[in-house]
């Protein structure tokens, strides 16, 4: 099934998904950044806040991204991205971040997908014919992490990617909690999908028309 190309650049849609991210955490939480999109979501939050983002290749304290043409070139998040470090930040090993990431330390994890399908099931690594280096810590993250968010755009190259059931090699079976695209954010329950807030510039027809999973409409639906 195909859809229409959002009316959206694909900055405009990056920031509009960190944004929308970065409202979601709450003082103090502890929280992982995935690899691409998910990372830009430090950049619209709030310093005195005093969220804690951890990086999976070893990093708790992870702050913006570095600007300017000076960087410190031993400072990179896991995608690679050159970083800055908060004040007590701290460094420890691959077993060390991994324990942290299984042992229910962290409050939040905010990662991409591929699909994600009305039974908040995750596929996020594989691409059919394409070769892809592996889960990396995706499936940790996810099932260790007390809410999972997927932030994702709503569509790619023409593809629904809110399914009614994912097609691609799980990530995680029903362990997401919330899905946000630049144009909606949905929560996800026993019961299915819930779309609670909708980017104004898009119509409900547009989401329904770009969104093969079943969902209920919100009584309280709101703009993003």
């Amino acid at each position: 099934m195909t859809v229409i190309t959002p009316s959206l650049s694909k900055d405009e849609m990056k920031k509009t998904i960190a944004k929308r991210i970065a409202k979601e955490f709450k003082a103090n939480d502890v929280v992982t950044l995935g690899i691409g999109l998910p990372t830009e979501a430090a950049n619209y939050v709030s310093e005195d806040m005093n969220i804690i983002f951890q990086s999976e290749n070893g990093i708790l304290g992870l702050g913006k991204d570095q600007q300017g043409p000076e960087y410190d070139k031993q400072i990179v998040n896991a995608g690679g991205t050159f970083v800055k470090t908060t004040k007590g930040a701290c460094f420890y090993d691959s077993q060390t971040a991994f324990t942290i990431m299984r042992g229910g330390h962290i409050d939040a994890v905010v990662l991409g997908a591929l699909q994600v399908d009305e039974e908040g099931s995750i596929a996020s690594w594989q691409i059919p014919g394409k070769f892809i280096p592996g889960i990396g810590g995706s499936m940790d993250l996810i099932v260790g992490s007390k809410k999972v968010i997927v932030a994702m755009t709503h569509t790619s190259k023409n593809e629904i990617k809110i399914v009614k059931k994912c097609t691609l090699p799980l990530t995680a079976y029903k362990q997401a909690d919330m899905i946000i695209t630049e144009r909606a954010v949905f929560q996800v329950r026993e019961n299915g999908l819930i779309l609670t807030e909708i980017n104004p510039i898009f119509t409900l027809d547009d989401i329904k028309n770009s969104t093969t999973a079943d969902y209920i409409i919100s009584s309280s639906l709101k703009n993003m």
